[in-house]
């Protein structure tokens, strides 16, 4: 069984969960309920998956001399509360209970700042790749347990939330693999 303890880290029974503390992240305002989930992807290089890049990204630690690609971003203090792997892995960076720096400039039902009430779920993955099916697996077994500790009212991708700025999860993704309501 997942859940998601009063301190907003996720419990399971079993195998899969890690939890690695990222810096970026501060407190919600005060108040303030959960109510949205923010589907994102990513793959660093582009494109390609596995490594640690993600993690280092999130730790501030990516070298930006390790990849062409990185000295464009490593300087960027970003987070998500998740990180769902290919195979399935489910590594948490910030407690539910605290903002992660996940959706940027955002808007949802005329609201800005969508990182004050969101959750932000990471899938390793890009836009026009197929996900696998262990990611749709973890992601609808995460999605449930958010609904039952939280008053979760929608479940987006980042792509809805900032139009014309962000294309996340992409046209790969398959909505109809969730169960949204």
């Amino acid at each position: 069984a997942v859940h998601l303890s009063a301190e907003g880290l996720l419990v399971e029974g079993g195998e899969g969960v890690r939890y690695v503390p990222s810096p970026n992240c501060d407190a919600r305002p005060a108040g303030m309920p959960i109510e949205l989930v923010v589907v994102h992807n990513i793959s660093l290089p582009p494109g390609e998956f596995g490594g640690s890049a993600i993690i280092d990204l999130f730790l501030n630690r990516l070298q930006p001399g390790a990849h062409p690609y990185y000295a464009g971003i490593a300087q960027l203090r970003v987070s998500a509360h998740f990180l769902i792997r290919r195979d399935g892995e489910v590594i948490q960076f910030v407690s539910c209970a605290q903002r992660a720096w996940h959706a940027g400039v955002s808007c949802w039902r005329e609201r800005e700042r969508c990182n004050d009430f969101s959750v932000g779920i990471e899938l390793e993955g890009a836009d026009d790749t197929l996900y696998a099916p262990a990611q749709y697996q973890r992601l609808q077994t995460l999605i449930d347990a958010l609904r039952a500790r939280y008053p979760i009212a929608d479940v987006v991708g980042h792509s809805d939330i900032a139009p014309g700025r962000k294309t996340d999860p992409g046209p790969a993704f398959i909505w109809s693999e969730i169960k949204i309501k």
